[in-house]
């Protein structure tokens, strides 16, 4: 537990501008409470990508035949949900449950909307779900026309989403588990080791991450095959088990966590003292204003308000924040195009060992690569590169005093991201070159047919390790700013703002989706296969997405340096302060 004296602390928990005197082990007599959120994080981390990794795949095979733009929007919409309830969350804990009650509850929602799943790969419960399967539009022929659009003058019908209020039920209630646990388990996690200095919360979070990263090994490793090569049902059976085992693992540890509990929420003060600054009229008297003050401090009880100094200070710490999260979106929009469209390319790319024909030999027990592996190079590259930063990279840029800002690791992350889009807008060009000379060759992939590209799905690592590298720069570093900058009263709040706004970058992915697949662009508007991009050219989405990142990198630094200035200033006022 944090001293009495911290209470009312609004400074940066972590600044590795102080150098505190560290004891021989910064876990020591918390080792149990942290391996049982690691646990419980890396089990919900299986279950999590359980769902995620596949549902392009899933819902472009039987009996589904979902087109790629609605398959790529599906998982898009589920993770923008999934961050954009997280202040919710923050709120909940905050002035109801507690932490620890308020994850325990929500994985319980979480696993209700992972029974969804087997019961919707079930034929039998499908059908009492969903309903017969639908059959397909006829397409006039200009649609099955291969010299281009078809005439603006016709429509081309399209299929609707077959079962898709029982998946997006299913998707609903995981994203609202999800998006509560996320906003609170990190939180929860770093308040078993904060009083142990900023040591202990900067390890605590590289090995957190660290976690996250096994549970995706473990699931897109295993379970991702097993959807791929056997069935979705028993693919979708394993990560619910493994939710299950998860919260009993977070029910049992609260012997041993250190829980706090709710002592009231930060926004309900926040949107008082917003409403308050911006609507009630402030007073005359001059004698009252000793400085011109800003709007928020108005509201403060020494310039004519009703609010505490505290209070409002924590707020203007808010403000400074925030522009910082909005930067962020571009990032969380080309990121999670590693679930999405990413998935939708490598379909059409050759996947060794796959049916090269439909035959009766396609039935035969073989060895297929699941396309979701991919995504395990980025996880594998964070699981190797993690501890290495942890335990050699880190203590010695800090005993140099060269340890980068969070800021300006963010910033190397925007950097690598954008190279990451980039490399698969090149890709995409490639491969619809090899299209139009080579033609296609038909692989078997989830009983569906996919037209792909003779070009290796090898070729897709490069873009996969640049978002791994990306991730360890600006996802890590997010988590820490987010956590760190804020007052103390206010993590929860500020964490679950930090996703709020990683789900705002999904679903501009999706806008941007729907607007580029619109007939007057055409990028993504085709109706000759599942997959729906061999006639598409979704390397303009990639490229258009890679500028967005660039020009916000631009804009990321110029916040940054502010913010570290101001940061700065606040520092040595605050020393001069103490020294007199």
């Amino acid at each position: 537990m944090a001293n009495n004296s911290d209470e009312n602390e609004s400074t940066p928990l972590l600044d590795s501008g102080v150098s505190r005197p560290s004891p021989p082990s910064v876990f020591q007599g918390r080792r149990l409470a942290c391996a049982a959120i690691l646990l419980a994080e890396s089990l919900e981390r299986v279950a999590f990508y359980g769902i995620t990794s596949n549902l392009v795949l899933f819902l472009n095979s039987s009996p589904f035949y979902w087109e790629g733009t609605q398959a790529s929007q599906a998982p898009l919409m589920f993770m923008g949900v999934t961050y954009l309830i997280s202040p919710f969350g923050g709120w909940l804990a905050d002035a109801y449950l507690g932490k620890f009650w308020t994850i325990a509850s929500s994985l319980v929602l979480y696993f209700l909307g992972m029974l969804f799943f087997p019961f919707i790969s079930n034929e039998d419960t499908r059908i009492q779900l969903c309903g017969e399967e639908m059959a397909f539009p006829v397409q006039p022929a200009e649609c099955l026309s291969t010299n281009g659009s078809p005439p603006i003058n016709v429509t081309c019908p399209i299929r609707s989403a077959y079962c898709g209020p029982a998946i997006y039920g299913g998707l609903v209630l995981i994203a609202l588990g999800v998006g509560t646990v996320k906003s609170n388990i990190t939180p929860f996690g770093a308040d078993q080791v904060k009083d142990r200095g900023p040591e202990a919360t900067r390890r605590f979070f590289n090995w957190f991450y660290w976690c996250i990263n096994l549970g995706a090994i473990l699931s897109l490793g295993g379970v991702a095959y097993i959807q791929q090569n056997f069935n979705f049902e028993l693919g979708y059976i394993i990560p619910t088990v493994c939710l299950g085992i998860s919260f009993l693992v977070f029910l049992l540890g609260r012997t041993v966590f250190i829980n706090k509990p709710a002592d009231g929420s930060a926004f309900t003060d926040m949107f008082k003292i917003l409403t308050f600054a911006c609507c009630s009229k402030k007073p005359k008297e001059p004698a009252l204003l000793r400085n011109k003050p800003t709007l928020l401090d108005s509201a403060k009880v020494t310039y004519g308000g009703k609010y505490p100094e505290e209070k409002v200070e924590e707020v203007k710490s808010l403000v400074k924040i925030l522009p910082v999260f909005l930067a962020l979106i571009p990032y969380w929009t080309v990121y999670f195009q590693m679930q999405t469209t990413y998935v939708l390319q490598s379909l059409h790319l050759r996947i060794p060992d796959s049916a090269s024909n439909i035959s009766a030999e396609s039935h035969q027990m073989t060895f297929r690569f699941p396309a979701a592996w991919l995504t395990m190079f980025d996880a594998v590259l964070i699981l190797m590169l993690i501890p290495l930063k942890d335990k050699v990279v880190d203590p010695i840029l800090k005993r140099r005093g060269l340890l980068p800002s969070s800021l300006k690791r963010i910033a190397v992350g925007m950097f690598f991201v954008m190279w990451s889009a980039v490399a698969a807008g090149i890709l995409e060009t490639k491969r619809l070159e090899i299209v139009k000379s080579n033609g296609t060759i038909d692989q078997v992939l989830g009983n569906v047919v996919y037209h792909a590209a003779d070009l290796p799905i090898w070729w897709q690592i490069p873009q996969y390790v640049l978002i791994g590298i990306s991730e360890i720069f600006a996802s890590i570093a997010g988590l820490e700013f987010a956590y760190s900058a804020a007052p103390k009263s206010m993590q929860s709040a500020i964490m679950g703002l930090f996703f709020f706004f990683s789900g705002i970058g999904s679903f501009v992915g999706s806008g941007l989706l729907a607007i580029v697949s619109i007939k007057e662009i055409g990028w993504m508007s085709s109706h000759k296969d599942f997959g729906n991009i061999n006639d598409c050219s979704l390397h303009y989405y990639f490229f258009l997405l890679a500028g967005i990142q660039g020009v916000t990198l631009l804009v990321f630094l110029i916040i940054s340096f502010k913010y570290d200035k101001q940061r700065g200033k606040a520092g040595s006022q605050r020393q001069r302060h103490v020294s007199s």
